[in-house]
């Protein structure tokens, strides 16, 4: 256990475990509905960056997915990679390499696996976002308010998209309860969404 921890807390591993702690502190957020998937975003297209940090991640072949998403992936990835290369030891040159050598492994392990995520987050023109209008969504976060929600609607396709998720009232929303989306706002990108008759929960 000692040699872990000192493999984690030593240059260069200590830099990614820091950045892992935020990383597995805010999902933890956003797994009990505190935060929201748009904080690294910049301009979200339905959940998926499209300017701003999650521009530079598309810039780098991690585009398609939340910056969130990408940047996570990113983190989790250097920080075993450089763990282990930690284990070789070697002087204060040698571990420099090892930092560099888990940023870019990181990063062509990173744009592999985002592929197949992309499948999870599809970005929808701003024309077919309209015609979600009027249907049912399954909302995806712990709460709805008039500055935060998730929820996750299905196309006359068949297809499904998480979307961004408000509402104007003081009803209440848990993760797995039923929407209707009756409006869209271009300048916010999201939904208004209010409960569905019965406003049941779904597993």
């Amino acid at each position: 256990m000692g040699e872990f921890l000192d493999a984690i807390l030593g240059f260069p591993t200590v830099l990614f475990t820091f950045l892992l702690v935020i990383v597995i502190a805010y999902w933890l957020i956003v797994l009990f509905g505190g935060a929201d998937t748009e904080v690294l975003d910049g301009d979200v297209v339905d959940g998926v960056a499209d300017g701003g940090f999650g521009g530079f991640l598309g810039s780098v072949g991690l585009g398609g997915v939340p910056a969130t998403v990408g940047l996570s992936v990113l983190v989790l990835v250097a920080w075993f990679a450089s763990l282990a290369g930690s284990t070789v030891g070697g002087g204060a040159l040698l571990r420099v390499g090892v930092l560099v050598g888990a940023l870019v492994v990181a990063w062509l392990a990173a744009r592999v696996i985002v592929i197949p995520l992309r499948r999870l987050f599809p970005v929808t023109s701003g024309d077919s976002r309209t015609a979600f209008v009027g249907r049912t969504c399954v909302i995806r976060t712990g709460t709805v308010t008039e500055a935060f929600g998730q929820a996750e609607v299905t196309a006359a396709d068949g297809s499904s998209a998480i979307v961004q998720v408000r509402q104007t009232g003081t009803d209440t929303f848990t993760a797995g309860s039923t929407a209707v989306i009756y409006e869209y706002d271009q300048h916010g990108e999201f939904f208004w969404v209010v409960p569905t008759p019965g406003h049941r929960e779904l597993s």
